[in-house]
């Protein structure tokens, strides 16, 4: 497994890698021993995953991009895989309830289970658990911190409004 750090507006993203894809982004703060991640991994900036996975958050960042297509290496039980795979559907600047989410995987009573899978999100912002809020709208739960999860909805929204 490879690292990359990324400057970014919401601090510097470590990006972790295997032969498979991208595997991991954490928050400022984060290490890989966080995730249960060797703490020895090799950081490099000539990995193509890891750049491409770079270049494309970047230009999300610079309000460019609102898809991804980085290769993904998700480790999670069944459940989790599918619900995160579930946040790439939620439409960029939108938000999406735990329960519109978890009606989306076909387990319209799971919406608890589904929080708890999104709160375990390996890839955030690359698998936007931003873009789901409570059922009344409110923000809730993010890895990052709720200051962080309103700047990226924010980020979405301005970028939205300015026809970008």
């Amino acid at each position: 497994m490879n690292v990359r750090h990324l400057d970014s507006p919401i601090g510097e993203l470590t990006l972790v890698g295997s032969d498979a894809g991208l595997s991991h982004v954490l928050f400022p703060g984060d290490t890989p021993v966080d995730v249960g991640l060797p703490p020895d991994l090799s950081s490099t900036n000539d990995d193509p995953t890891l750049e491409r996975a770079a270049v494309q958050l970047g230009e999300y960042f610079a309000g460019e991009r609102r898809e991804f297509d980085v290769p993904l290496d998700l480790r999670g039980t069944d459940f989790q895989v599918e619900a995160w795979r579930a946040l790439a559907a939620v439409p960029y600047g939108e938000t999406r309830s735990y329960g519109e989410q978890a009606e989306a995987i076909g387990r319209p009573g799971a919406f608890r289970a589904v929080g708890a899978a999104n709160g375990r999100n390996p890839i955030p912002v690359i698998l936007p658990c931003h873009r789901i809020v409570g059922a009344n709208g409110s923000l809730t739960g993010f890895a990052g911190g709720l200051d962080m999860k309103r700047w990226l909805l924010n980020h979405e929204q301005d970028q939205q409004a300015l026809g970008i």
